[in-house]
């Protein structure tokens, strides 16, 4: 993995882990909200453990989706970069000063 993708895992796996704000904007789809808050909660808990990134599920290395069930559900979660006015794509993913990462959390039937 070259130094820019690992920098851009790096800031990927923070808003995925952490919710944390400042690292990013969570959003969930119509039909992950629509679930049970029980198994929402778990589709979320499982995004934010994930770690079985390889090369078939990651082949830039930035750790920017992947794949989780629950209960027979499948979800994904796509994260994406956009400049700070979340109108066009970031210049530089790497720069956090320059980027809104926006992570979305879906049902695979949503896709």
């Amino acid at each position: 993995m070259d130094a820019k993708a690992q920098k851009i895992a790096e800031l990927n796996d923070k808003l995925r882990t952490t919710f944390n704000p400042l690292a990013g904007k969570v959003m969930v789809t119509q039909g992950v909200n629509d679930l049970e808050q029980s198994d929402r909660q778990a589709i979320i808990r499982l995004v934010q453990m994930f770690n079985d990134f390889n090369s078939n599920n990651d082949p830039h290395g930035e750790h920017d989706f992947g794949q989780v069930v629950h209960n027979g559900q499948k979800a994904f979660f796509k994260i994406d970069y956009y400049d700070t006015s979340l109108q066009w794509a970031s210049p530089d993913p790497t720069d956090p000063s320059l980027t809104a990462r926006v992570m979305t959390i879906m049902l695979a039937h949503e896709y």
